[in-house]
């Protein structure tokens, strides 16, 4: 529960509040900016350049930010608005990153050819009033609208009496350290939203993380586990190979097909079995893929491999436990008959979500927002929204209650940008509170 001194009232705006804002929204900067910031080349381990953007046009609109850094070329920007009062502190975040190919020889072995060279990875264009581009929807473009909601709400002479922390964070897509890729260079969410929660001097009292949900609302979300199963054979050398009594046993690779097999099949009841529907916060439905196989060395395959491995991403739900997601897989695979194995986990993020009670106010003030901007209530957000990871598990994680909410995912127009940033700006100023 959230401290009940903390004055957590809603203030309510009126039609003057709302033109005010409206005037104040620059249509033509939003469209500007989320062009420049998106166009930046920001795949994950290189978000510094779309970074120093974020921190320049803090500066530039007086939000006075500050660089938050674990490693000094990943840093968040955290800029700040209002506290002129003993209002909630809210925070929005967005990741600086965007889902893409590591421009690395392992893309060889991950993607189709042509693939890679997808413009919208790297590049956003704006075409029919369509926002094209993978960083618009994740997730530059609610980074703008944030941005831009706090401009308005500066520009229309709003007082804020709680502090409106504006962050902007690295890592949220990854990678994760595995095998030979170890150390600072291979972490990503240990320098993000967790770091700058930590470190990056901020309170507070309820957080948006500020991405594309089709305006939709979710405050449950999953995590994740990332397990690694490896098979242990014998080196055959194929010469001397006796196919009837040797390559089914012995061979990891071969073994690896049952493995795969049992995995697959589980999974689908893993999904059933673990769905889980929140306290209004949404459907949360964990589900889990084979992603990744290696075994052998290309260059020398006279002999066939002792080892094989594949890498499983096993979502768990808000109320699932490492320890027993762990046995019901080892469970699974010894009823397979597997043996000669290794089964562990290489990462682990725990799944959250909001005190149903705590996060009230918060919900409240989104929903009174999108009723003036788009005429409705605010819906709960597709089950799809909640069963991924978002950067708000680690502020529930941390009892601070928070949501995700924000545009159309795909392809958002310049009207959803306008109207999510008129709904961030209406939110906060309703839960934030104004000074006269």
């Amino acid at each position: 529960m959230s401290d009940p001194a903390i004055p957590f009232s809603l203030d309510l705006f009126n039609a003057d509040d709302i033109a005010a804002i409206d005037a104040a929204i620059d249509r033509d900067e939003l469209v500007r900016r989320v062009l420049e910031l998106c166009n930046i080349p920001s795949p994950t381990r290189r978000e510094r350049e779309a970074g120093q953007y974020v921190f320049d046009w803090m500066t530039e609109e007086g939000f006075a930010p500050e660089k938050v850094a674990l490693v000094e070329d990943r840093f968040n920007v955290v800029g700040r608005f209002g506290g002129d009062g003993e209002g909630p502190n809210l925070l929005f975040s967005s990741h600086l990153d965007t889902e893409s190919p590591f421009y690395e020889p392992v893309d060889h072995h991950t993607y189709r050819p042509g693939t890679v060279a997808d413009p919208q990875w790297l590049q956003a264009w704006l075409e029919d009033e369509v926002f094209f581009g993978y960083a618009v929807g994740n997730d530059r473009g609610p980074m703008v609208c944030f941005i831009m909601a706090a401009k308005a709400l500066k520009a229309a002479g709003f007082k804020l009496a709680g502090t409106l922390y504006l962050t902007a964070c690295p890592g949220e897509i990854g990678p994760e350290p595995v095998d030979e890729h170890q150390g600072v260079a291979n972490i990503g969410k240990e320098l993000g939203a967790a770091y700058m929660l930590a470190h990056g001097g901020v309170a507070p009292d309820f957080a948006i993380s500020a991405e594309g949900t089709d305006f939709g609302l979710n405050w449950a979300a999953c995590g994740y586990a990332y397990f690694k199963v490896t098979l242990y054979g014998e080196a055959l050398f194929t010469p001397i190979l006796d196919h009837e009594t040797q390559t089914a046993s012995l061979n990891p690779i071969v073994r690896m097909g049952g493995v795969i097999e049992a995995v697959n099949a589980w999974a689908q009841a893993y999904e059933k079995r673990h769905t889980y529907e929140s306290e209004g916060g949404g459907v949360v439905t964990p589900k889990v893929q084979v992603c990744a196989i290696r075994g052998g060395n290309p260059q020398a395959i006279g002999a066939s491999s002792e080892v094989c491995s594949i890498y499983l991403d096993v979502n768990m739900g808000p109320r699932q436990t490492i320890g027993a997601v762990d046995r019901e897989l080892k469970a699974v695979l010894r009823a397979a008959g597997v043996e000669n194995c290794d089964v562990r986990p290489y990462v682990f993020r725990a799944g959250a979500e909001a005190d149903p009670v705590a996060v009230q106010p918060l919900r409240a003030a989104l929903d009174m927002a999108h009723v003036s901007v788009r005429g409705a209530p605010l819906p709960i957000g597709h089950t799809v929204y909640s069963s991924m990871w978002r950067d708000h598990n680690v502020f529930n994680l941390n009892r601070i209650p928070s949501v995700t909410m924000g545009p159309v995912r795909w392809r958002p127009s310049v009207d959803d940008l306008v109207a999510c940033t008129r709904i961030y700006a209406l939110a906060a100023l309703a839960l934030c509170g104004r000074v006269a």
